[in-house]
């Protein structure tokens, strides 16, 4: 906790005078234009990556990065995403995996997690994914998915969620109206890298190639 102590007085001392405009405005609500959804692991950083300020992301967390599809079970995710798009009004869904992610790790053999029962339970909303892996590669359902296919894994991972959250009615009546896009991002975390796709994409791109015209905008 000693790091964390002497972050908080750093943050009371030097951080929070020297942007207190931006903390009186949002003191009294918030508008952020982007839903970022992306996994727990400690390594991802979405307003470090994203050069944002408190107040431009909403942000959700969980282990895979994961939306389950609607149902009319509540859950948090459902709660959280249907409030940042009916509420809020972002404009914006970004769900980013990452290289390296322990859930899929863990969702490439499920046997192995049964002292995990939540655990197990949770990464069943990957299983589409998983399955799009063992039937690319012949794996039967006896063997687990090999390491050598975790980056395709994580891949179809994040295709499968932006497919999910296009089920959530709130997000499906802004998508049919063209109030909301959805972005699929990969984060590499060794070389800061991001690959990306649109809500009908079933392969990832470049970042500069995905988002040209936006850069081609911003730099002129």
């Amino acid at each position: 906790m000693d790091k964390i102590v002497k972050g908080v007085l750093n943050f009371r001392q030097n951080v929070y005078p020297e942007h207190k405009d931006l903390f009186g405005t949002l003191a009294s609500g918030q508008s952020p234009d982007v839903l970022f959804i992306t996994c727990s692991d400690s390594r991802i950083d979405p307003n470090l990556m994203t050069g944002t300020v408190p107040g431009d992301l909403f942000i959700c967390r969980n282990a895979g990065n994961i939306i389950p599809p609607h149902s009319n079970e509540t859950g948090g995710m459902t709660a959280s995403v249907e409030y940042a798009v009916a509420v809020l009004g972002v404009r914006h869904i970004i769900i980013c995996g990452h290289t390296d992610c322990g859930a899929i790790k863990g969702a490439l053999n499920m046997n192995a997690l049964d002292g995990l029962p939540h655990v197990k339970e949770w990464l069943g909303h990957c299983r589409s994914a998983m399955e799009i892996v063992r039937e690319r590669h012949d794996i039967g359902h006896s063997e687990c998915i090999g390491h050598e296919h975790l980056d395709e894994a994580i891949e179809q991972n994040v295709l499968q969620q932006v497919q999910h959250i296009r089920t959530h009615p709130a997000v499906a009546a802004k998508l049919a109206t063209g109030k909301i896009d959805i972005h699929g991002w990969i984060y590499n975390i060794k070389t800061g890298g991001v690959r990306c796709c649109n809500h009908n994409d079933a392969e990832f791109h470049e970042f500069e190639q995905q988002y040209a015209t936006v850069i081609e905008r911003i730099q002129d």
